[in-house]
């Protein structure tokens, strides 16, 4: 698990690694290649990995139960370099994140692609609603997988799932649903882009950005290219965000963030919720503990005194003034 630069998310999660799209603007070749290491020397560790057949019958894929390490003894982030791979054991990180967060799901893959078993499809998205105080983000090139996905049951429609489609033309494929939220990735947007389609169906959110790095014959989008995808955007109601990497084009007047409402959102896991909230003794009302009394009592003198639960602020000051107690001057008391 990683912090993101990515804009719109908090953290990347890669339980699977490698892609066999070869697009030619690619980030997460480059930058595989450079924490590879030795690849043959790797792959001749028969020891540490065992081969899966692909969904598509083409070569095999990597399957790694323990993190690889180098002849230092440090783990191997993608020991066999672009080629699709599974990290079962990076597949427990979520749970130790108590705090809800977007979640970027496969940033160095695309784990909907056509060679992807669907049992490790549906490890990833079993494990996203287990640790369902986190916001997940899809993105694939090969959208009609969702489409099969669905057809066959399993594509959860959880709120805080988002099915995304990766677009560089308008004739590109995507997907878009009446009971998923789904958004498309128009990045790098490589021509003037539309976003009416034939099936006048739209996504619950836009994303829009330039291809970055030095490539050669790279392209760079025009200004009225944005402006005519965030006027359709507007008038269809879809928040758009455009990426840092538009603001030359763009200026930063014009720029737009938008951010659905849903990925605003921040949640606490069940575990951390119960550290951080109780329920007040008096009026059973539900409010932060360190917003609350905390109540302690000890059975006999000398012994340190037992937490035995919590009164909100107001229950405190009901309860001093009935017994005619004066109240104590404690931070972050409001007193009437």
């Amino acid at each position: 698990m990683n912090r993101s630069k990515i804009e719109y998310v908090d953290h990347t999660w890669n339980p699977i690694t490698g892609c066999r799209h070869d697009c030619s603007y690619c980030y997460a070749r480059t930058m595989t290649t450079r924490f590879a290491g030795d690849v043959r020397l790797n792959k001749m560790a028969t020891q540490d990995y065992h081969l899966v057949a692909a969904a598509d019958a083409s070569q095999e894929l990597y399957v790694l139960d323990q993190p690889m390490l180098n002849e230092t003894g440090n783990p191997l982030v993608y020991p066999f370099d672009f080629e699709p791979t599974l990290h079962r054991y990076r597949m427990d990180i979520l749970s130790k994140l108590k705090m809800g967060n977007n979640i970027l799901v496969g940033a160095m893959a695309d784990i909907f692609g056509k060679w992807i078993p669907d049992s490790w499809i549906k490890d990833v998205i079993t494990i996203c609603i287990k640790n369902s105080q986190h916001n997940y983000l899809f993105l694939t090139k090969n959208p009609e997988r969702y489409k099969i996905l669905d057809s066959a049951g399993f594509l959860p429609t959880d709120k805080n799932l988002w099915y995304g489609s990766t677009l560089t033309k308008p004739e590109d494929k995507y997907f878009t649903s009446k009971v998923h939220n789904t958004f498309w990735s128009i990045e790098p947007i490589h021509a003037p882009f539309r976003l009416s389609k034939k099936d006048n169906t739209f996504p619950n959110w836009v994303i829009v950005g330039a291809e970055t790095g030095r490539r050669k014959n790279k392209i760079v989008p025009k200004k009225e290219w944005i402006e005519n995808i965030t006027e359709e955007c507007e008038k269809a109601g879809i928040p758009i965000f455009m990426k840092n990497n538009l603001l030359p084009i763009m200026g930063e007047k014009n720029m737009r963030q938008e951010i659905p409402l849903q990925l605003q959102k921040k949640k606490i896991s069940p575990k951390m919720e119960s550290r951080l909230y109780d329920i007040c003794c008096v009026c059973k009302e539900y409010n932060k503990k360190n917003e609350m009394i905390t109540l302690c009592a000890r059975s006999k003198r000398g012994e340190q005194p037992k937490q035995y639960g919590f009164m909100c602020q107001k229950c405190f000051q009901e309860k001093c003034e009935e017994y005619g107690i004066k109240i104590p001057e404690l931070e972050g008391i409001k007193k009437k």
